[in-house]
């Protein structure tokens, strides 16, 4: 198993990266929108998937990402990149908070993940995600929105927005304490 690699990223793509170790140049699916620059050296923690056509390899910047992926494969009918995408679209605070609070509609409505995957996604790991880093982590970044901040996420869903885009500008924006008309106006500009 290759559980770490530590490099320079050789090229990139949004959703795979090619990191060079020591001459050997190794193809790593990352997290789409994972903020890489050709260069850069980065240790990643790693997850070797064997399938019998494949060896891939998922790579996580932090050891907590590598394990909410360990855990969302032991969901039903989801494998590595369907773990991937969920990782892609959610943020890692949401994911556990919903889990934990057993909202598999709140996770729907922010992530853009489909209802029925959610539903499986927080009925399998509602025991699991016990002890998990960012479990019992609150901060003021935590994803907890309040009423208002949710609605402007779901008005700028449906308006065509990718939601961690549009949870990344809410977010952006909670210390102004504005209305959610002036959130969807401010995104729109």
């Amino acid at each position: 198993m290759i559980h770490q690699l530590s490099g320079t990223v050789a090229s990139l793509s949004p959703t795979q990266i090619i990191l060079e170790v020591n001459g050997v140049g190794y193809g790593v699916a990352v997290r789409s929108g994972a903020d890489f620059t050709v260069g850069q050296t980065v240790t990643l923690h790693t997850y070797l998937a064997v399938r019998e056509t494949a060896l891939d390899l998922y790579g996580f910047s932090d050891k907590s990402g590598k394990e909410i992926f360990e855990l969302l494969l032991s969901v039903p009918k989801i494998g590595p990149k369907s773990a991937m995408d969920v990782i892609g679209k959610s943020d890692t605070r949401l994911l556990i908070e919903c889990i934990q609070t057993e909202d598999p509609s709140r996770l729907h409505k922010q992530s853009g993940i489909g209802k029925k995957t959610c539903e499986n996604i927080v009925i399998a790991l509602k025991d699991k995600i016990e002890g998990m880093p960012d479990s019992d982590a609150k901060s003021e970044t935590a994803t907890s929105f309040n009423s208002t901040q949710a609605d402007a996420i779901d008005a700028l869903v449906s308006l065509g927005f990718d939601p961690k885009g549009a949870r990344d500008h809410v977010r952006s924006k909670e210390n102004e304490k504005l209305t959610v008309s002036e959130l969807v106006s401010s995104a729109l500009q």
